[in-house]
């Protein structure tokens, strides 16, 4: 029951079952299949048209999946490397910048949370370091960090 046996549009079909996947992803996971014969971009260009491949729906696995763990600037990196519009990644990218406060200080909380905030310049440094990795940018990491510890389960915003 392997790949082996598989049509080409058999395997975009059943990488598709798995996931979203944008065009550009399944023709580069594709290619390498190709037989004499075949022609991919018009498999592709059926499945585009049936809505098996949907860049919207792309973009919100990527969000539903990375959003709470990763900032905007991760999860946008992501979506331009799968070859997505750039109107859909710029609409993706405000709609997560409404929530990029929250979700920063939910993943410092997560990791940092039981400590006392940052007392020396070293942890402070490790939890920026930490919060940049995550694609969240420096003045917001700032922000956080200022009022980490602050709030001690209050919603303060």
């Amino acid at each position: 029951m392997g790949f082996a046996k598989l049509s080409l549009k058999g395997r975009a079909l059943r990488l598709l079952a798995q996931r979203e996947h944008s065009r550009l992803e399944l023709e580069t996971k594709l290619a390498q299949h190709v037989e004499e014969g075949e022609n991919l971009a018009a498999i592709l260009d059926d499945l585009e048209a049936r809505q098996f491949i949907n860049p919207e729906r792309v973009a919100a696995s990527v969000v539903h999946r990375r959003a709470a763990r990763m900032g905007t600037q991760r999860v946008v990196h992501e979506l331009r490397s799968k070859g997505l519009d750039d109107a859909l990644i710029k609409a993706t990218a405000a709609q997560l910048q409404a929530t990029e406060f929250e979700r920063a200080a939910a993943v410092w909380k997560s990791k940092f949370g039981g400590r006392p905030p940052a007392e020396t310049p070293q942890e402070r440094a490790k939890q920026m370091r930490f919060l940049a990795s995550r694609g969240f940018s420096g003045e917001l990491v700032r922000k956080v960090l200022k009022t980490a510890g602050k709030d001690d389960g209050d919603d303060v915003a």
